[in-house]
């Protein structure tokens, strides 16, 4: 590894300070206005380098990484001087459950004439239980395609109306209309709306009663292929809730595309005719006269995690607050590997909780807020989001009060860039805003390059929007102010070819972090507006939130 455990703060801020000069001498040809605020916090470098290293073995949670890591969170609060979560803790306890299937069986299709096919395991279906039991069996259930599984108000779109599918195994395709069709006026056309995430899928499943959900896999419409699918581990973690997650539906899972295919041509149809029928809003569930059949065994282990919450306190409406947010966690330790065992996660995500430090020690260095702002560092993001949901179902601030929120994830270490990507483009009132500071810097914001991948709802902040609070998720992008476009680009692909979810993700000292400065004076700028004013910004009109948040903001406004 690059650095020793137990390197002292003053000699990690030494080793970053003198990265950042190299890096300024390597632009010294550019004029000093065209790149604007890039020295937002002389410390920034040192939490960064610091959170990346060895020393805080990985930060799996519920583990000794966990322990090192929200232990040093908490000192470097309490040095700000930041109010705790709780007393005289910062701590916010998080309930987990880790559900390891130790055994899945193969999934059975049963026509009615009797005869039986086999899905394997991995090979042609995943299967899995969220629910907190050590048996799941599902058997002689009704398969019926439902389209794209949606019930959307606000797009006039109801692909259950007039259907009960209570215990039966619904099939879903991945995605949403829009992308589909590449029709602007259908949903958001090609950038996916919440609608067309997976786990909304099964969310809405379970709302109806069905048994068994099974999403087809397309590797277009879901951005990956089905090796991230089936590769990846199966064991899963989840909130444990006192209810035992018996709301859930038995078993959540995918189908290949040609295991979906052989169904579908059982039925006289294919993948492409029932798509032409879910893509109107009169569709109707097609049944697809088949029982099918699966059984799960689970290993449970009940796990306590934390998030690291701090605030200060407003000094005119202290019951509102402005939100920021990171995960603090990362993959922690792989004992099977050879050689570098420690997943550092570095840009994913010791900067965002770094740039969370750097934001607190700002705003408690500056003239105190009318309205609260809010420190989050949550727990088990890389898990499935569950520090940041149990945070929005057991907020410090109730979500009616909380203004609005900015999500930190994946921070710019490659220089200063001329725009600054929104993730979710066009949905709240907040980018404005950030494109009024984003000017000032002589830059410009823009749409991510993917909005078919629906990353705005696979990070943090998500959370907190399906409550319905404004939630801003943006970083430096690709246009590089030194080296342009393309180099931006290139620097892009080489992090998730190389880095993404890699050992190899660690700190680098020769990291140009005067973008990431550039961001923390936005977000800064954006928070301090929110933080010292009377406005409730919201979604725009037509967005899958707005209802939501008209509706909170009813309650007590």
């Amino acid at each position: 590894m690059k650095h020793p455990s137990g390197y002292t703060l003053a000699l990690i801020g030494a080793a970053a300070l003198l990265s950042v000069s190299c890096a300024e001498q390597k632009t010294a040809l550019l004029a000093d206005k065209e790149i604007v605020q890039t020295d937002f916090s002389d410390n920034f470098a040192g939490y960064f380098q610091h959170i990346a290293s060895d020393e805080m073995l990985g930060r799996a949670p519920a583990t000794k990484g966990e322990e090192v890591t929200v232990s040093y969170l908490e000192q470097q609060f309490a040095r700000i001087g930041l109010t705790p979560y709780s007393g005289d803790s910062y701590r916010q306890p998080v309930p987990v459950v880790q559900i390891d299937p130790v055994k899945v069986s193969a999934l059975t299709l049963t026509d009615s004439s009797g005869k039986t096919r086999s899905l394997g395991y991995k090979t042609d279906m995943m299967a899995w239980s969220t629910r907190m039991v050590p048996q799941v069996d599902v058997a002689n259930s009704d398969v019926v395609f439902v389209g794209y599984g949606i019930v959307a108000p606000e797009y006039n779109w109801n692909d259950y109306a007039g259907l009960d599918v209570k215990g039966k195994t619904v099939v879903i395709l991945v995605n949403d209309p829009g992308y589909a069709t590449q029709d602007d006026a259908l949903f958001t056309g090609n950038a996916m709306t919440y609608y067309g995430r997976w786990t909304y899928k099964y969310e809405e499943a379970a709302r109806q009663g069905a048994a068994m959900a099974l999403i087809v896999h397309e590797t277009d419409a879901a951005s990956y292929g089905w090796n991230v699918v089936a590769g990846t581990s199966p064991i899963r973690f989840e909130l444990a809730n006192d209810n035992k997650n018996m709301d859930r539906s038995e078993v959540y899972g995918w189908l290949s595309l040609g295991a979906a295919e052989q169904l579908f041509a059982a039925n006289n149809t294919s993948l492409e005719q029932l798509r032409e029928k879910a893509l109107k809003r009169d569709f109707k569930p097609v049944p697809l006269n088949a029982k099918a059949a699966v059984s799960i065994s689970n290993n449970l282990r009940e796990l306590t995690s934390s998030n690291v919450i701090g605030y200060i306190k407003g000094t005119e409406q202290p019951d509102e607050a402005i939100i920021y947010m990171a995960h603090w966690d990362h993959f922690g330790l792989d004992f099977s590997r050879p050689d570098d065992k420690i997943f550092n996660g570095a840009q994913d995500n010791a900067g965002g909780v770094a740039a969370l430090l750097a934001l607190a020690e700002k705003f408690k260095a500056g003239p105190p807020p009318k309205r609260s702002v809010a420190f989050v560092a949550v727990t088990a993001e890389e898990r499935g989001l569950l520090g940041s949901a149990w945070y929005a179902d057991n907020p410090l601030f109730p979500v009616n009060k909380t203004v609005a929120g900015i999500n930190m994830d994946v921070l710019n270490v490659y220089g200063p860039m001329r725009d600054v990507l929104v993730f979710g483009y066009g949905s709240s009132e907040l980018e404005p805003i950030l494109a009024k500071y984003a000017k000032q810097q002589n830059r410009y914001i823009a749409p991510e390059p993917t909005p078919q991948d629906g990353f705005y709802y696979r990070s943090d902040h998500f959370n907190l929007a399906k409550k319905g609070v404004p939630m801003l998720y943006a970083r430096g992008g690709v246009d590089s102010f030194v080296n342009g476009k393309d180099w931006g680009l290139e620097q892009r692909r080489i992090y998730v070819r190389d880095y993404y979810h890699k050992v190899t993700d660690e700190f680098d000292p020769n990291w140009d972090l005067r973008g990431s400065q550039q961001d923390l004076y936005l977000f800064f700028q954006v928070g301090t507006e929110l933080a010292n004013s009377s406005s409730w910004p919201n979604w725009h009109q037509g967005k899958e939130f707005r209802t939501i948040r008209d509706h909170s903001l009813k309650a007590t406004h």
